[in-house]
This record gives C-alpha cells, structure tokens and sequence, in this order.
C-alpha cells in the first residue's frame, strides 16, 4: 500500500511540474514560492506526525474516499486542458468562454501537490533525526523552488513540442488516475457482492447473445451471397 501511494506521489509531482513547462516565467514563478512558502511553514506540523499515524490515515477508508474525489477533480481538471490546448493548437479559435475556460485551466497549478509536499517534509524530518527541523523544512523549502522551475525548464529543453508534452502530461493525468483507484480503494470493494447467481437473468443474457449472434451470422450470410 506504502509503494503504491509512494508512486502516486512521485507521478503526482511529475504532473505539477509538467504542468508548470505550460505557463510564463512569472506564473512558475509564483507556483514555485507558494510550494516553497507552504513546505517552510508546514514543520510544526510535520514534527507532529508519526509514522503510526500516517499508517492510520491510509488506512481510513473515509480519508481515502475523501482523497479520491479530491484527486478525481484534479485530474478532470487536468485532462480537460489538455483537450482544449489541442483544440485550440488545431483549431487556431475558439469561442471567448472557451478561451476565457482554458486560461483559468492553464494557471491553475493543481492542489494535490501541497499533500505531497507535507509527505516529503515528514520523511524529510524523520531521515534526519537530532537536527534543527526548522532548518531542515526551510532548506527543503530552497530546494523546492530551485526544482519546480529546473523542472519545468528541464521538460520544455527535453520535449520542445508543446503537443507532445501535452500528449505526456494526458498520460501521466491517467496513471495517476489509475493508481489513485488502487490506492484509495484500499481493498474495499464498491459494491456488496452476491452469493447466489440469478440463473433465469443469466439464462436470458445467453439467449440474447445467441440470438444477436445468429443473426449477425444471417445477415452477413446475405450480404456475401448477394452477387
């Protein structure tokens, strides 16, 4: 479960700073302090923490579900941007409200980002015992807003194209979909299951794909004799 969030984590970050190769210097800018601000004035409350506890919060099946539909709104978000920038980069116009749409998607960073921070800045404190953790969350604070534009910098030089990075950053909206499911189902499954199978519906369903099946052989059998 601990390497499956890990991973969610990671691909998480990796949207954050994808995301931000799409935007202007100054608008990186402002999404690398606000991480770095957070993850600095965050250590109070990281010390706080335990690793029995950040146990117990995976563990809550509540917490979980509460996360998922946080994560699903993200990524809907995401995805959405995608799909009008490739519009827009095909179409070359769009509508105003579909312009003034994709803008506002275009500098929302994200929020799922400020979890992952705190996460780091726990694991950070606690790989490094005795020490100052005040020093400690500002200097991964530094190292936050060095990264975040390094980054961003780092995927526009790597991936000159903005629809492939586009195209990457969709696919990477998806896993993280994916491991989101696995990670905040916990085991749990939606819906009760049944022990004992309604065989006059199972028989009804054979019937009507015997008898699609057959006339789909009849009227292929018709159109292949036809001359």
């Amino acid at each position: 479960m601990e390497t499956v969030v890990t991973v969610l984590m990671l691909l998480i970050a990796l949207v954050f700073v994808l995301k931000q190769s799409f935007g202007k210097p100054w608008t990186i800018l402002i999404a690398a302090a606000a991480a770095a601000l957070f993850t600095g004035l965050m250590w109070p409350l990281a010390i706080e923490q335990s690793k029995s506890r950040i146990s117990a919060w995976l563990g809550d099946s509540a917490l979980m579900l509460d996360a998922a539909v946080v994560l699903s709104v993200e990524i809907v978000l995401q995805m959405a941007f995608c799909i009008m920038a490739a519009d827009l980069s095909a179409e070359g116009q769009m509508p105003r409200w579909k312009i003034a749409v994709y803008r506002i998607l275009r500098w929302f960073p994200g929020v799922l980002i400020f979890p992952v921070l705190f996460s780091t800045l726990v694991y950070v404190i606690f790989a490094f015992p005795g020490n100052d953790f005040k020093l400690v969350a500002w200097i991964l604070a530094a190292l936050v807003f060095i990264l975040i534009p390094a980054g961003a910098w780092a995927f526009r030089k790597a991936i000159p194209e903005k629809e492939l990075r586009l195209e990457l950053l969709f696919i990477l909206n998806a896993l993280t979909a994916f491991f989101g499911v696995i990670a905040t189902v916990n085991g749990q499954t939606a819906v009760e299951g049944f022990s004992e199978v309604d065989w006059s519906a199972f028989a009804g369903i054979v019937l009507i794909t015997l008898a699609g099946a057959f006339a789909g052989w009849l009227w292929h059998s018709f159109h292949k004799s036809k001359p």
